[in-house]
Order: structure tokens, then sequence, then C-alpha cells
């Protein structure tokens, strides 16, 4: 099976080193970057990235800017490694499309699950898994979403999440239940991450959002109308 590319930002050679180390034993191809603007030029340059480990705090251009850059032309799954422990800049980078966000220190095995979860749910879908809600269209093994036969661009939780109120029509589904199965049960995030997305989600469904109905006190359900 073809190796996985990764690409690595961070400003300190001894973080790069160390994620790189781990990721390589798991038959990973790693790339790294040093700053920002380096990061860029590299996953322009470089057609195959399968996955983003971003550092927020970094010289030249930091994380937030380098995930903007990368949002304005793929959904590539992004990582964000930071030192800061604010919940407003979590919400932030759920805001700009970050699929997973790891606070420093962490383990290193950790970072590798997430990184391994990610790419198992990426790739590993039948090819004429196809998922449908009123005139919505969800293509599993293409990662691509339509409503009316036009496309709609998600970042990869967006996506995930879409999937998962699809596949649960007409069920109430707890915010718990959803960050264990879309965020995954060891995700030690809260309920401003699931309303966060879905309101984003919500948003960029159109008309169509309002298929996501809020149960007040417990979380939501997806129903056609």
């Amino acid at each position: 099976m073809e190796r996985l590319k990764i690409l690595v930002v961070d400003d300190e050679s001894r973080m790069r080193k160390l994620v790189r180390d781990f990721l390589v034993k798991k038959e990973f191809d790693v790339v790294e970057a040093e700053d920002g603007a380096q990061a860029i030029d590299i996953f322009f340059e470089q057609k195959d990235i399968a996955l983003v480990i971003l550092d927020v705090m970094m010289p030249k251009m930091d994380g937030w800017q380098v995930c903007r850059e990368i949002r304005a032309y793929s959904t590539v799954p992004i990582i964000m490694l930071t030192a800061k422990g604010d919940e407003r800049d979590e919400l932030l980078g759920f805001d700009l499309g970050v699929d997973e966000y790891i606070s420093k220190p962490f383990s290193p095995k950790i970072l590798v699950a997430r990184v391994e979860a990610i790419l198992r749910r990426t790739s590993g879908f039948s090819a004429d898994d196809i998922l449908r809600a009123g005139s919505i269209e969800i293509n599993k093994a293409a990662h691509e979403v339509t409503i009316d036969g036009k496309s709609v661009e998600l970042s990869f939780k967006e996506f995930e999440l879409l999937t998962y109120f699809v596949e649960n029509q007409g069920i109430a589904l707890s915010r718990e239940k959803i960050l264990n199965s879309v965020w995954n049960y060891d995700y030690f995030g809260d309920a401003r991450t699931i309303d966060t997305h879905v309101k984003k989600l919500r948003s960029k469904l159109g008309d169509k959002g309002d298929y996501i109905r809020t149960i007040w006190g417990m979380g939501y359900k997806f129903e056609v109308e």
C-alpha cells in the first residue's frame, strides 16, 4: 500500500524530530517545514500531502494564517498544535477548519493515534458508498457532498459530522454521543466544539441546514422535512 505523506510544521527542530520519528515508525512519509511560509510552499509544491500537523506560534506566518491559506484551496485534514490552553484559541481553530486540536505538551502516541484515526476514516470507505437525504448526496469514497447536484465544500470534520447525522436520521443525538462518535472517545472536547461545527455546517448547507434541528438541553436531530 502506498505510504501516506504528512507535513509537520513547527519552528522547533526537536519537536519536529519527535513527531517525525513516531510517524515514521508507523510507516508514514514525513516532510517538514520550520515556519509558516515554508509550509505553504511545500504544501502547494507537493500535491500528495494527506494530512498537516501544524504549530500555532511560528515566525514569518503563524499557524492560523497557514490554516487560512490551505483552507482556501483544500480540505486536507489539519491537526493544530499549540502551547496555549485558552478555549478561545480552540474555537478559533475549529472556526478556521481545524480537524483536531492538541495542546502541548502532548503524548506523541496520542498524536499518532489521532493521525491514524483521521486517515483511516478519510480513506476507508467503499467506492459505492453513497448516502442520500432529500436533495443532499454524500459520496463517502470521494469525500464529496452535493445539494441539488451542486458541490458543497466542507472541512473534514464538517463532512464527518454531516455523514454521522445522515446515517442517524430521525434519532435524537446527545452532544456526548456526537463527540464520542465523530471526535473519538478519547477527545477531551466539550459542547462548544460541536455547536461551532453545527453552526458552520448549517450555513454551508443553506436552507437544507434546517434539517439539523436543535434539541434544547440535549443535542441535535437530523430530519428531512
